[in-house]
């Protein structure tokens, strides 16, 4: 009987030990890639990218990390296949997990990928959904690491909508033991069941957001619109008009905090310019750091632990 491959559709699904060593090899792996030295471990090795929803980071990061370890990446829409005419999630995922090595699916509801991952042979990695970004919130906690160290222990600020990537934190504070301090308008606070939260004592939220900055050791927002929430835009303007992180949040947090932001982002919005264009902001470092991690998240879930 075929060994069940391990998936990655939330960030708990592998453990902190697990997790650290695929932090390991981040680093090793951004050490080559730095240094122009060529690496092929998944030569022969191909990654299928299933789209329902639009992206930038997410295709380029894993398209070109896949072909930088030596593979292959296959990218299909659902508007372009069958998935998007009616085939079953269950029979899609029979087939290209027979013509395939790895999966990564970006699509609405978290049911979808649960759904094609039971069915498939081989390993299934969230690309993002509405309810959990896993890979972002890996990117986030290898950059605070190169730039402060472990992050056990610290304080991390969500201001804003409690969304798929704060459910992420939310996940990751219980796995790496940090605390996460959010504050969102109301009628947008965190849902702790959606979030796969049951009882937790590394999550307190904040009415005032100033009040969930300070004292923070990484300051982080989102959109206040995300996908699929347009409708509301004019609506999530007005009510998120007091939770832009600005100059003035910013001081209310430690003094060496840095600042984050998954992207794209809404100068003026979310977040005042001078922030995120300021000497605390590491959003470029983030956003690279998904093409990294990324790359040894496949590394790990196709080839297992390795030494060199």
């Amino acid at each position: 009987m075929m060994e069940s491959p391990q998936h990655f559709l939330q960030l708990k699904d592998i453990s902190s030990e697990e997790l650290d060593y695929v932090f390991e090899r981040t680093r090793r792996i951004k050490e080559r890639f730095k240094t122009y030295e060529r690496y092929w471990p998944l030569q022969d090795r191909t990654l299928v990218m299933i789209f329902e929803k639009a992206s930038t980071r997410t295709r380029l990061s894993f398209e070109a990390g896949m072909h930088q370890l030596g593979g292959t990446a296959i990218y299909l829409n659902t508007r372009d296949s069958q998935l998007g005419r009616g085939e079953s999630i269950e029979d899609a995922a029979e087939v290209i997990s027979r013509m395939s090595d790895i999966v990564m699916i970006r699509t609405y509801e978290q049911d979808v990928i649960e759904r094609f991952s039971s069915h498939s042979r081989v390993p299934v990695i969230n690309g993002l959904t509405n309810e959990y970004h896993p890979c972002q919130i890996l990117a986030d906690i290898f950059t605070y690491m190169e730039h402060r160290g472990s992050i056990k222990g610290r304080t991390v600020a969500w201001i804003g909508d409690s969304n798929n990537v704060c459910n992420t934190w939310l996940q990751a504070a219980e796995v790496f033991g940090f605390n996460v301090h959010v504050s969102t308008p109301p009628g947008y606070e965190v849902e702790a069941e959606r979030a796969g939260l049951y009882g937790t004592d590394h999550f307190e939220q904040f009415a005032d957001p100033m009040d969930a900055a300070r004292e923070a050791d990484l300051v982080t927002t989102d959109v206040w619109t995300s996908m699929g929430f347009e409708a509301e835009n004019e609506e999530r303007r007005r009510d998120f008009a007091d939770w832009q992180v600005d100059a003035e949040m910013m001081r209310a947090a430690r003094p060496d905090a840095v600042f984050m932001h998954c992207l794209p982002a809404h100068r003026g919005e979310e977040v005042a310019a001078e922030v995120i264009d300021g000497p605390q902001s590491v959003v470029w470092d983030e956003a690279e750091n998904r093409l990294h991690t990324q790359k040894a998240l496949m590394e790990y879930l196709l080839l297992g632990r390795l030494n060199d």
